[in-house]
């Protein structure tokens, strides 16, 4: 199969099938005891939502600018997850080869499941409400709709209500629409694809609840609920509006928040029961460097009002658990956590990758016959900072709090002209990096670091040592130190120290440069991934990296 792979295949690539049953040796929830540990997820699906079909349960999170986007994860038990796809597999709209559009595009999700159809809803800041759907959450997914257009429509889910008739709840945005803290509803048409009336304002959160937004929608013994975090990403907290009309007037109850647990920001999620009755709810925790992790909360109603996590004072308030029984879902299943490690050994790369932008059939080829994956080299923009202007940089969240990433890397570069560059990069507002590159001196591996990167920083070599072939082992070791909680915006302190090795052998690893403090991305947490690039020149052609695998290990 030595041929370059179609846009069309690429992101086949993506939506086909994992391995089942991977563990990850860094981090696993399930305590094999019939507990689970918080959060379920160590890694950065922001804003996820839930729904269950069945015995099967699907959740999906805000992905941003990144591709494939809306990674879908499927359980059994809450607990348990794995990547089985992407709803957007390689393009948003409009479909255009163009740099990073860092923290924009795919906005809080919501999943949901109505008449033998998927379907997921989510705002793009700067266009409106875009809907997909499917028959199979593997996929594939229709082309995305734009059902409701409009600057600063964020945040949105549908409901579908008895008589027939769907409705869209959505927060604003203040940066595009001059509005947030708000919460609006209208009606779409029967077929979920266009709204059919102007939005109505049905909650203003300014004077109790500043910054409401991500709300979700459902309907339960004749009250319609909206669940919305309020009170900022780091430190905010679970409110929930109740109404018997669906457009008001709703009254509220604060139902989660942090309390004395070591869990800030509580809030942001999705509510979903089990085929045995119990009720659950799944939320995010920011904490920085490593963005927003996943938890699952037990849930209870009383007096028609959820609490969620465990009221301790019977106010109708809950605070969050770190450990507590596993949901009962009438069966146990095998323990697996979302792909992380990857041979490069089929034809098709494992879910957990993303690359920064729409992605572009030129970037790479897989011939898992051979056991690698080949990046391009491929131009930069003409007017290029740093990577943080580079859109195929293939990425992943990073999975633990502790952990190492080594990878495999064969550089190829062209002889016609010096500076292409590979290697291994953790990607953020700041970064760092191994890099090989091509130089008049021959093949040089240094370390590299960029302070600032999303305010035009550029990138500064630490440390240098030349390189006698192309063949190399680049490892980049994380851990993790802090757990107070900031009081202004920025998340949970969590410190993320990082350190750079490499090796000529995969078996002695030398340190370079200097250790690099971990930070997030713009409304993403930090990844870790490689890349291969050439200058901004006109050539008809460049060198390659072949990648022989890319491990995650303690």
């Amino acid at each position: 199969m030595k041929r370059l792979i179609t846009l069309c295949l690429l992101g086949a690539c993506f939506l086909s099938a994992p391995a089942q049953n991977y563990v990850s040796q860094v981090w696993v929830a399930d305590q094999g005891n019939g507990t689970y540990k918080n959060p379920v997820l160590y890694a950065d699906y922001s804003d996820p939502d839930v729904c269950r079909v069945g015995d099967d349960y699907y959740l999906t999170s805000s992905s941003f600018n990144c591709l494939p986007g809306l990674q879908i994860l499927h359980s059994k038990d809450l607990v348990n997850w794995t990547i089985i796809g992407a709803a957007v597999p390689y393009a948003l709209p409009p479909v255009t080869d163009v740099r990073p559009e860092h923290g924009n595009r795919v906005w809080a999700p919501s999943i949901r499941h109505h008449n033998g159809e998927f379907y997921i809803f989510w705002g793009d800041p700067d266009q409106g409400v875009f809907m997909v759907k499917a028959k199979d959450p593997k996929g594939p997914w229709s082309e995305p709709v734009l059902v409701k257009a409009g600057k600063g429509i964020i945040d949105t889910t549908p409901l579908w209500d008895d008589d027939g008739r769907v409705y869209l709840v959505h927060a604003y945005a203040g940066s595009r629409a001059g509005l947030k803290s708000v919460i609006t509803i209208c009606e779409l048409s029967a077929d979920a694809s266009k709204a059919i009336t102007q939005s109505r304002i049905i909650f203003d959160g300014h004077e109790a609840h500043q910054t409401c937004e991500g709300p979700k929608f459902y309907k339960r013994n004749g009250y319609y609920y909206i669940f919305h975090p309020a009170g900022g990403v780091p430190t905010g907290w679970q409110v929930v509006l109740r109404s018997k009309n669906v457009y008001g007037p709703y009254e509220w109850k604060t139902v989660l928040a942090q309390g004395n647990s070591p869990i800030n920001g509580p809030h942001q999620g999705g509510w979903v029961d089990t085929p045995t009755g119990e009720d659950w709810f799944m939320h995010f925790q920011d904490v920085g460097a490593y963005g927003r992790l996943v938890h699952l909360q037990p849930m209870e109603w009383v007096d028609d009002w959820p609490v969620i996590g465990i009221d301790k004072d019977g106010d109708g308030c809950g605070e969050p658990v770190l450990t507590y029984k596993k949901p009962n879902v009438g069966k146990n299943y095998p323990i697996c956590t979302p792909q992380e490690s990857d041979e490069f050994d089929g034809y098709t790369l494992s879910p957990q990758w993303q690359w920064q932008a729409n992605i572009n059939e030129k970037w790479a080829y897989f011939n898992g016959g051979e056991g690698f994956v080949r990046l391009y080299s491929y131009p930069i923009p003409e007017d290029y900072k740093s990577l943080w202007d580079v859109s195929n940089l293939m990425l992943q969240k990073t999975p633990a709090p502790n952990f190492t990433a080594t990878t495999k890397l064969t550089f190829k570069p062209t002889e016609k002209y010096k500076g292409e560059r590979t290697g291994l990069v953790v990607m953020g507002m700041d970064y760092a990096g191994l890099v090989v590159e091509n130089t008049d001196n021959g093949l040089v591996l240094s370390q590299v670091e960029c302070l600032k990167a999303d305010r035009g920083g550029t990138e500064k070599v630490n440390a240098s040592v030349p390189l006698k072939d192309g063949t190399i082992y680049l490892r980049a070791k994380f851990s993790a130190k802090g757990d107070k909680i900031k009081a202004s915006e920025g998340g949970h302190d969590l410190l993320v120290k990082c350190n750079l090795s490499y090796s000529t052998d995969g078996k002695k690893f030398q340190p370079l440069g200097e250790t690099f403090q971990v930070k997030e991305g713009k409304w993403i947490g930090a990844k870790v991934g490689i890349f291969c690039t050439r200058p901004a020149i006109l050539t008809n052609d460049g060198g390659w990296t072949d990648a022989d695998w890319f491990r995650i290990e303690k």
